[in-house]
């Protein structure tokens, strides 16, 4: 008996250990191989594409990789350079007539000042001050450490825009030198699809390879689903969003509708993050009919995400509502902002571990030993 359990508990270290040397491998190997896991998932992606090109047209397989990459990545820049085109476009005409608004803003100010009120207000205010003289330093020391708080947050904010910027011109190098190794890696692998589907296959047990073949299924359909429901919802927001604006007539309703559609990314706040304080700007601003037909707009959102989120991200994904919302809390608990994507998806990876029996496979090595 004490030497049954002793090899229970050698066996459950022994998967423990190994549990633990995966999640390091992960965490120190990923950012190393991180653009070949890339290159393999666009390998993936193109890879109907490949077969098609080889069995139907007879192309030879290196040459439909080759074709199908220069038509992605041609596809890519030029999307890329009409969307940012576009958006340099909008955003410098946004730019010119904020003067207008900075005009209005400053002859309200005017105007509020000049009440009878307010100057009231200032002159009692003016006579505390002369008046009470032991108040005076308190007064000026507040004043100068507001003044202060003001321009150190102002010149944090420049230097993190600018060190951003710079951030960025920099880090062109690196990403165009990651975005080579992936096609390169991509090419590779695609190209030699099913002789390394074949020689990993001969590597790993039948039995392990069968648990494999049941975990990557269901992962493909969800994380892919998940990625396929996110992009078919920015989409319908985007659409609806820009639709609606051109028919209000708001100007720059591409550039806004894209950027709304992107701020749909944001857990828990979505269109709302910057519809509604455009609405209640509009309100103050005094256009009461533009703040009435974007709430329109934002409630017309609201019903058409509500009634189809649910039917695509069932249909996509496969994840019960309840164990979301729960792996989404920890999620951001663990790891903050970005754990509400790291949660649903840790969620899908069990979920599929646990359906292809990984876990009663491991609790029966551990109890009964390895299959003979």
């Amino acid at each position: 008996m004490d030497r049954v359990i002793w090899k229970r508990i050698w066996r459950t270290l022994l998967v423990l250990f190994l549990l633990v040397v995966f999640v390091l491998a992960v965490i120190y190997v990923t950012p190393l191989v991180y653009p070949f896991l890339l290159g393999w998932l666009l390998a993936y992606a193109i890879n109907p594409v490949v077969n098609l090109l080889n069995r139907k047209l007879k192309v030879p397989r290196w040459l439909g990789v080759a074709l199908t990459l220069v038509v992605f990545v041609i596809a890519m820049l030029t999307i890329v350079s009409a969307l940012v085109t576009r958006l340099v476009v909008e955003i410098i005409t946004l730019s010119k007539s904020l003067n207008n608004n900075i005009d209005w803003w400053r002859d309200q100010f005017e105007y509020i000042m000049d009440r009878p009120e307010v100057q009231n207000l200032i002159e009692k205010l003016t006579s505390f001050y002369q008046d009470n003289p032991n108040y005076q330093e308190t007064i000026n020391g507040r004043i100068s450490d507001t003044a202060n708080l003001v321009a150190q947050t102002s010149t944090q904010i420049i230097t993190s825009i600018l060190n951003g910027i710079v951030s960025i011109i920099t880090s062109l190098p690196n990403a165009a030198t990651i975005a080579i190794v992936v096609l390169l890696a991509a090419f590779f692998i695609s190209k030699d699809w099913t002789r390394l589907g074949q020689r990993t296959s001969g590597w790993l047990p039948q039995s392990i390879m069968q648990s494999v073949s049941v975990v990557w299924r269901d992962l493909k359909k969800a994380l892919f689903g998940y990625l396929r429901a996110q992009f078919i919802m920015i989409s319908i927001t985007a659409f609806v969003v820009t639709i609606g604006l051109l028919i209000i007539g708001v100007h720059y309703a591409i550039t806004i509708g894209m950027l709304i559609g992107l701020v749909d990314l944001l857990p828990y706040l979505g269109v709302g993050a910057a519809m509604i304080p455009w609405i209640l700007y509009t309100f103050i601003y005094g256009n009461v009919t533009l703040g009435i037909e974007l709430s329109i707009l934002y409630g017309v959102i609201l019903v058409a995400r509500q009634t189809i989120e649910p039917k695509v991200l069932a249909s996509s994904v496969g994840l019960e509502a309840l164990p979301t919302l729960i792996a989404m809390f920890v999620g951001l608990k663990l790891f903050g902002v970005l754990g509400l994507i790291i949660g649903p998806v840790s969620l899908v990876i069990l979920t599929a571990i646990h359906r292809a029996n990984v876990f009663r496979d491991l609790y029966a090595f551990v109890v009964r030993g390895p299959k003979t």
